[in-house]
């Protein structure tokens, strides 16, 4: 009943945009927090940001504060993060995830997306 799928990964360069989607469907993420992760090869999966379901509540994690910007449309059930001045350090898989909370711990999370490549060249 529940599926997230992202879209919107790609190569940029340094400094570049990108806006990745996340498609939500299913009861349970209807009314639910969603949070970003990401995962670099070799590398734990690691908290970006999270945001609560009426939108009013976000969280980011330094590395990325100030630079992406979670955002959600509950009319088109999609997730969005826009990222803004990239860097190369921002290179990883991108996940979407669906919980019962604005959280920044993976265990929180129920549902997960299958990720979106983001590739960011020097």
């Amino acid at each position: 009943q529940v599926q997230l799928v992202e879209s919107g990964g790609g190569l940029v360069q340094a400094g570049g945009s990108l806006r990745l989607s996340c498609a939500a469907s299913g009861r349970t993420v209807s009314k639910a927090a969603m949070g970003w992760f990401r995962q670099a090869p070799g590398k734990e999966r690691e908290f970006v940001a999270a945001i609560s379901w009426g939108g009013s509540s976000t969280n980011y994690a330094a590395s990325v504060k100030g630079r992406f910007t979670i955002s959600r449309d509950n009319a088109k059930e999609t997730l969005y993060l826009q990222m803004n001045d990239l860097k190369p350090e921002d290179t990883a898989v991108y996940y979407c995830a669906a919980g019962p909370l604005v959280s920044s711990t993976i265990r929180d999370y129920a549902y997960w997306g299958l990720g979106t490549q983001v590739t960011v060249s020097s």
